[in-house]
């Protein structure tokens, strides 16, 4: 039996969860929905889902607190696509800086969310299987650098803590997730930025800038981000698993 992809919608309205619900069953999908946060954990403790379609205006725990949890958490692999009725940039910003992989303004056509939906999932697919080395609370150790999944910073050879971007951190997890494995510009731009990437952007050129710099590395003889010609990138040391001092 082909799978077909499940969209858990988590909305305080409930005129909104039904419509979206139905118009993504009509076009084959199957939906469960949420009113708020309890229910979303709630639901998730017992069902999977393949992405979580999310409002960031609910009241208790908003939607940038939920999708901050659930990338903390044992659900961070599931896309998170939110809707937001604010026209601020900052809040889409903060959005993306929280993990959330695509986000869609209130009011907004039913078509263009179900398009969204499905170029997120496409994203979520085109990278190899990962290494599964997500998990919170471990430090990811690759030459002389640890990652730390909880507080999303580096800590050189000596301890000392680096702080990262939220675009440095993702990008940064792309490659370890996926080490000595090849990577194209499409890919990364597509799942750092959470947006479907435009042709002939270069800007994840310059992010990879950024992370060489935070990492030491030498552009013209890199050590841990290596320039493949006409492919791409490729995170070119192994990358081993600890568990953070108690």
């Amino acid at each position: 039996m082909d799978h077909v992809d499940h969209v858990l919608i988590v909305d305080d309205d409930r005129e909104i969860r039904e419509l979206v619900s139905g118009y993504l069953q009509k076009n084959g999908l199957r939906t469960s929905v949420a009113a708020d946060g309890r229910q979303m954990r709630s639901f998730l403790d017992s069902n999977s889902v393949d992405l979580i379609v999310l409002d960031v205006m609910m009241p208790g725990d908003d939607g940038l607190v939920l999708c901050r949890e659930l990338r903390g958490g044992r659900h961070k692999a599931i896309p998170v696509l939110m809707l937001t009725a604010r026209t601020d940039e900052m809040d889409r910003i903060l959005g993306l800086e929280m993990g959330a992989d695509d986000y869609l303004a209130k009011p907004f056509a039913a078509r263009e969310l179900l398009a969204r939906i499905k170029a997120v999932l496409r994203r979520t697919r085109m990278l190899p299987p990962n290494l599964q080395i997500s998990e919170a609370g471990q430090l990811l150790t690759f030459g002389d650098w640890r990652l730390d999944t909880v507080a999303r910073h580096l800590l050189d050879k000596e301890g000392t803590a680096i702080a990262l971007s939220g675009a440095e951190y993702r990008l940064l997890r792309v490659f370890i997730d996926h080490p000595q494995r090849v990577l194209n510009r499409d890919q990364l731009l597509s799942l750092t930025q959470g947006r479907d990437a435009e042709l002939f952007d270069r800007s994840i050129d310059l992010l990879v800038s950024r992370l060489r710099q935070r990492l030491g590395d030498d552009a013209r003889e890199p050590t841990y981000i290596k320039t493949v010609r006409s492919e791409g990138y490729v995170f070119s040391v192994p990358v081993e698993i600890s568990e953070p001092r108690q």
